[in-house]
């Protein structure tokens, strides 16, 4: 059986993957212009994964006798193109440390799947980090 600490970990991942997919979602939809249209799909396709990983989290705290939290983290989609970006470059790095968090957690506890999970996890997130890091020194 899972720790509470664990289960609110997850909890905390699946609230974070909602933000960001609506957040990365909404930066698709706003921005326009040669430096937008440069970002768009990846911001689109960026968005789409972290809702997989929201529903991927939430079938095993489920699996683990949890609820599933429906509320976001504060959603910060930012004015600028710049802003945004570098408000994702924070997001993912967050993300990358909370993950390796629950790794260790997971581990410590004996709950393979779940850090088997979140180590497939934390690569997309190391992508996408690397991604925004990119297109930020671009801008």
């Amino acid at each position: 059986m899972a720790s509470k600490k664990l289960l609110g970990m997850l909890n905390d991942a699946i609230a974070r993957e909602i933000q960001v997919s609506i957040q990365y979602m909404w930066q698709h939809v706003q921005w326009i212009g040669v430096k937008g249209f440069a970002v768009q799909g990846e911001l689109k396709n960026i968005a789409i994964t972290e809702m997989k990983h929201a529903e991927k989290i939430a079938e095993r705290l489920f699996y683990l006798g949890d609820i599933p939290t429906t509320k976001p983290s504060p959603i910060n989609v930012g004015k600028t193109l710049k802003e945004m970006i570098k408000q994702d470059i924070k997001d993912e790095q967050n993300a990358i440390t909370l993950y390796k968090q629950i790794i260790d957690v997971a581990q410590k506890e004996g709950d393979v799947t779940t850090a088997f999970i979140f180590k497939e996890i934390l690569e997309d997130e190391e992508e996408h980090h690397d991604t925004f890091t990119t297109l930020y020194e671009e801008i």
